[in-house]
């Protein structure tokens, strides 16, 4: 009798094969193009380094680049404080609307397409050259100030003063108002989590709908006992992909300050030692979704 040599594979292990099999293309490429990038940046970091027609010199400073930019700079402390909690601070909203809207568009109804379409508009709009042209748009701004302040103004203080009857409580109010007051950041911000949701909505077997009714399930509950726990995997994808964005967005304060920092300011050294404590920063948040979200999610065999 003919034996395999090799042993027979478990499907645990035939599926780790194939995440690391569509994983490679990644990990060569990062072996390939980022690690030495990755670590000359961390040389330019602990340098003074002048550029000049006769090319780059460097002096070697240790870590007063990175005491520059915590202790001398007036405004990288600050504007980094100000852009992680701010970011930190939208991605419950950003999830929520993208949950709420991907449930929305997952119902049969006519012209599905066409709002789908419209809500993947923001990720074009927001993109490369036509970023670029609205936000150089002076005419554009100039009405943006005057007529969209004024409406979000009043539209705060209006459901200030609907929450303040409500008598909710103050951190809870603070939060509603300032999610309103960004609605046009959240909705920019939504699009691929829509798609992602949409995704894993896609991917629920009708038959567990089916069992969940005729076991007298409510709809509130097939949503919290089928629906929710099948999408966690989209939650920490969402999540882990809200956090990246948002940290590295066109528009962002802190990404200007550093990119300033180089090429107008001409402080090199100083300028990738503000991104290495950014990155720091994003490395030390995403461990954390990971070690806390990544326990609590449901996987449909």
């Amino acid at each position: 009798m003919r034996t395999s040599l090799l042993p027979r594979l478990t499907l645990r292990r035939k599926r780790a094969l194939w995440g690391m099999f569509f994983t490679a293309p990644f990990t060569i490429g990062f072996i390939l193009f980022f690690v030495k990038p990755m670590i000359q940046s961390i040389t330019f970091a602990v340098n003074e380094m002048k550029v000049s027609p006769a090319g780059i010199t460097l002096s070697y400073v240790g870590l007063e680049n990175f005491r520059y930019a915590l202790r001398v700079d007036p405004d990288f402390t600050r504007v980094f404080t100000e852009t992680t909690i701010q970011i930190l601070i939208s991605i419950p909203a950003v999830i929520i609307f993208s949950l709420f809207t991907a449930i929305l568009l997952n119902q049969k109804f006519r012209g599905r397409a066409f709002a789908r379409v419209i809500f993947f508009l923001p990720v074009i709009m927001v993109s490369g050259i036509v970023y670029e042209l609205e936000s150089g748009d002076l005419a554009h701004q100039l009405m943006a100030l005057v007529s969209e302040d004024e409406e979000l103004l009043s539209a705060s203080q209006t459901l200030m003063r609907i929450l303040m009857r409500l008598r909710l409580p103050a951190g809870f109010t603070g939060y509603i108002i300032t999610a309103v007051s960004a609605i046009p950041d959240i909705i920019n911000a939504s699009a691929i989590p829509i798609l992602v949701f949409l995704s894993g909505l896609q991917g629920i077997p009708s038959s567990l709908y089916e069992c969940a009714k005729i076991e007298g399930a409510t709809g509130w509950e097939s949503f919290w006992k089928i629906t929710f726990p099948l999408l966690t995997p989209m939650f920490l994808t969402n999540i882990v992909y809200i956090i990246v964005n948002s940290f590295t967005a066109p528009g962002n304060s802190l990404v200007s300050l550093i990119s300033d920092a180089a090429w107008v300011r001409g402080l090199y050294g100083v300028s990738v030692a503000m991104t290495w404590m950014y990155f720091a920063v994003i490395a030390v948040i995403l461990a954390f979704v990971f070690l806390v979200l990544s326990r609590r999610v449901v996987y449909l065999d």
